[in-house]
C-alpha cells in the first residue's frame, strides 16, 4: 500500500468511528504508521486548584501510567514544547528533559521507553484534548509527518462526538457494576464474585454487561483496561 493510499484509508477509518474500540484502533494504527511506539490521548479540565487529567485512550501499560503519575503526564501534554494545530511540532527528548521536567522525571521517561515525545494539542469543540506520541529511540518519528497527524486526530475526534463524550464521561458505573468489574480484574470468576457480593451469577453477568456497554468496550478485558486507565477501579 502506498503512503497516499494508507493516508486515505486512515481518513476513511476516522470517518466511521462508532465506538471506543474504534477510537483505540484508530490511534493504534496511527501510532504504527508514524513509527511511534506509544500513544496517549488525554483530556484536561481546569478547576481553581489544579488540572484534572483523564486518560481517554492509551497503549501505555498500567504500571507505566502509575509510575509516571497524572501530574507528569499533564505536564508533558501542556508543556512548552506542546504544539497547537498549524504550528511546527517539536519533540521533547528525554536527554534534554532535565532542564524542563527535572532529572528524576527525565530518567523515568527514558526507563519507561519514551526517549522522544511529541505532544499535540487538539482543537475539538470546547474540550482541552492532547495526544502524546512517543518512541523508545530518538529520531524514530519523522517530525515532518506530525502536522498532518495532528489534523487527522482533530478530524477523527470531531467526527465522533458521541464516542468522545462517552469516553470522557466521569465514572458512569453504578457501585455494583464497579464492584463486579473490580473483582473480575482481580482474577475472580463470575461465581466467585456472586459469592462475595451475595447475589446470583446471572446478576453478576448482568452488572458486567452493563459496565461493558457504559464504557463502550467490546468485552470484559477492554472494560477492565478502560476502567483502570480512567481511575474507575
Amino acid at each position: 500500500m502506498t503512503a497516499l493510499a494508507a493516508r486515505n484509508e486512515q481518513t476513511t477509518v476516522a470517518a466511521r468511528l462508532a465506538s471506543r474500540s474504534d477510537l483505540t484502533a484508530f490511534f493504534m494504527n496511527l501510532t504504527d504508521e508514524i513509527g511511534a511506539d506509544g500513544y496517549m490521548l488525554v483530556a484536561i479540565a481546569q478547576d481553581q486548584e489544579r488540572d484534572n487529567l483523564q486518560i481517554i485512550a492509551s497503549n501505555w501499560i498500567y504500571d507505566a501510567i502509575q509510575l509516571a503519575g497524572h501530574a507528569l503526564i499533564a505536564g508533558l501534554a501542556q508543556g512548552p514544547f506542546a504544539s497547537a494545530p498549524g504550528a511546527r511540532p517539536q519533540s521533547l527528548l528525554a536527554s534534554q528533559a532535565p532542564a524542563i521536567l527535572g532529572g528524576e522525571e527525565a530518567r523515568l521517561l527514558d526507563v519507561l521507553g519514551h526517549a522522544e515525545i511529541f505532544a499535540l494539542r487538539l482543537h475539538v469543540g470546547r474540550q482541552r484534548l492532547f495526544v502524546l506520541f512517543s518512541a523508545a529511540e530518538a529520531g524514530r518519528i519523522d517530525p515532518n509527518v506530525m502536522p498532518r497527524t495532528q489534523l487527522e486526530c482533530c478530524y477523527a475526534l470531531s467526527q465522533a462526538p458521541s464516542v468522545l463524550a462517552a469516553a470522557t464521561m466521569q465514572d458512569p458505573l453504578s457501585d455494583r457494576e464497579r464492584e463486579c468489574l473490580f473483582w473480575v480484574s482481580e482474577g475472580k470468576t463470575t461465581d466467585d464474585v456472586a459469592l462475595i457480593l451475595g447475589v446470583s451469577s446471572n446478576t453478576v453477568n448482568s452488572y458486567i454487561t452493563h459496565a461493558i456497554q457504559k464504557l463502550s468496550a467490546s468485552n470484559r478485558a477492554m472494560a477492565i483496561a478502560t476502567a483502570i486507565r480512567s481511575g474507575i477501579i
